[in-house]
């Protein structure tokens, strides 16, 4: 079949899209501990927790707006190989691998809501739809590709099963990826750290009577609110997601405190997990705060806001510090003076007052793709750099998560990471290693590597896609059969993920361009060129 298909073959592939958006929002729980952040065997002193909704990678205001965080569920393929090494652009063939791909039944146009709760499940028809040609795939995309719109555009096509490149130009020449970088940050930590992982907040006894240590353990998404105000993108929190709570850890500390007699102590703050300058190249209060391995909600100047890049606080840890000793007051708990930073790093033996624990890394890795959360991303690159041995810095981390990816197998010739989050203008990934990426992720030989493809947004509905895809896009038909982590720079921007065609095949694509065209009109542009994947099998 080629590039144009007819109405019955374009609903078929709808169908299949739609099931895939139900089953990517399934509430199948993944979970894996590590020795730097200490696993947590349950979710005691967890509350909810504020999150990101936009894609904040760019200037305030470059960015598409979207709310909600699909339910973790899984979908896997099998056997990914190694996209080829090409220049210019790439035809070729591949032959049918066995898979599983999702299959349903829904309209996009209507947007339905994605049903929480529908398990997984497989469909082996899926697997047999044949693998799409180059040759097919360049007639199909030629006159998306053609638009103007786009400036420089390069692409990758792979199929997600095989992992085989079925169509490229310019997919081996490295580009600023934005946002996408959070896909290799992602990848590596799944691979490297244990799936339960948690974030350990603690405090401990310090050297002198009556002296206390709030100990940061990395966690950005701990959260000084009440439990009934805390949401996740606009959506409200459940067991497996709900952020450490700041006022669980202080009523721990003051019951600690009272059982010992103690009700006047001098409070001072460990920072020591972290190396280097905590700010970013790129730091400008808003897309991103200081890294530091303790803060509240993020950083954020008003713990509720949902503005793609809110005011962030000069001082993170000194506002958490703050923060938990008013919640120490409330307990019958008085501070001595200001809190400040401790002079040396609290002792490995010191005696535990309390501690609170983050969600896993899985969820975590999930929510900082599907709401694109800087924050996040730094502090999951840090726990890799820790975990590898390096310098829990910018620099540490960048070099961690590329050692690691290379032990995975990954082509990083042309490859340059300079932060977790893609904020960094001086990133490089060709576009043949993103699809890699997103190909090992859905493989059913890396299962620990799935919540990079569950933390997808979905097109039309969550996360940084969910207010693209729209009617007038050119793109609406392909709502729900989509899901891809996006990517905004001053000038550059960026779509990688996966696709279900025509036939229920699963693809693994990425998009980069960089074009002096506003950004939404780019945006879209970059949309209608994923949609075409969707209306053909393009043999």
């Amino acid at each position: 079949m080629g590039a144009g298909v007819g109405a019955a073959r374009r609903r078929r592939g709808t169908t299949a899209g739609l099931f895939g958006v139900v089953l990517l929002v399934a509430t199948t729980v993944l979970t894996s501990g590590g020795a730097h952040a200490q696993p947590s065997p349950s979710p005691s002193g967890r509350t909810a927790g504020q999150g990101e909704d936009e894609d904040r990678d760019g200037k305030k205001g470059d960015h598409g707006k979207g709310t909600g965080k699909p339910k973790p569920g899984e979908t896997g393929t099998t056997r990914p190989g190694e996209p080829s090494a090409t220049t210019g652009p790439t035809t070729g063939t591949a032959a049918t691998a066995p898979g599983r791909t999702p299959s349903g039944s829904g309209s996009p146009a209507a947007r339905p809501v994605p049903t929480v709760g529908t398990v997984l499940a497989s469909a082996e028809a899926g697997s047999a739809a044949a693998v799409p040609t180059g040759t097919g795939l360049q007639q199909a995309l030629a006159a998306a590709l053609g638009d103007k719109n786009l400036g420089t555009v390069t692409v990758a096509v792979a199929d997600a099963a095989s992992g085989q490149l079925l169509y490229g130009s310019g997919e081996n020449t490295p580009a600023t990826p934005a946002s996408t970088t959070k896909l290799a940050t992602s990848v590596a930590a799944l691979s490297l750290l244990p799936a339960d992982t948690r974030l350990t907040t603690r405090v401990v006894k310090g050297a002198g009577p009556g002296e206390i240590t709030l100990v940061g353990g990395g966690d950005p998404t701990l959260t000084a609110l009440p439990a009934d105000q805390v949401q996740i993108g606009g959506q409200p929190v459940d067991a497996d997601t709900a952020p450490a709570s700041l006022d669980a850890l202080a009523k721990q500390t003051a019951a600690a405190l009272k059982a010992d007699g103690t009700t006047t102590v001098k409070l001072d703050y460990d920072l020591s997990l972290y190396n280097g300058d905590p700010k970013h190249k790129n730091h400008d209060a808003q897309n991103i705060a200081l890294v530091v391995p303790l803060m509240v909600d993020e950083g954020k100047a008003d713990p509720k806001s949902r503005e793609e890049a809110p005011n962030r606080v000069a001082d993170p840890a000194d506002q958490a510090a703050e923060s938990f000793a008013a919640l120490l007051k409330a307990q019958g708990i008085t501070v001595e003076g200001k809190a400040k930073p401790a002079t040396a790093p609290a002792a490995a033996t010191a005696a535990v007052l309390g501690r609170v624990d983050s969600p896993t890394i899985a969820r975590l890795v999930e929510r900082l793709l599907t709401n694109s959360d800087n924050q996040l991303a730094e502090a999951i690159a840090r726990q890799v750099a820790i975990a590898a041995h390096q310098p829990a810095s910018f620099e540490g981390a960048a070099a961690a998560v590329v050692k690691e990816l290379t032990k995975l197998g990954v082509p990083m010739s042309g490859v340059s990471l300079n932060d977790g989050s893609g904020l960094h203008p001086g990133n490089a990934i060709p576009p043949v290693v993103l699809v890699h990426l997103l190909s090992l992720a859905a493989s059913e030989q890396h299962p620990t590597l799935r919540p990079v493809i569950t933390g997808l947004p979905i097109a039309g509905f969550t996360g940084t896609l969910g207010k693209r895809f729209g009617s007038g896009s050119g793109a609406a038909d392909a709502a729900g059969l989509i899901r891809a982590k996006t990517g905004t720079l001053s000038g550059v921007n960026t779509l990688a993920g996966t696709v279900v065609d025509a036939e229920g095949r699963l693809l693994a694509f990425a998009v980069m361009t960089r074009t002096a065209a506003p950004a939404d009109t780019a945006r879209a542009a970059m949309d209608r060129i994923v949609a075409r994947l969707t209306t053909c099998g393009c043999h």
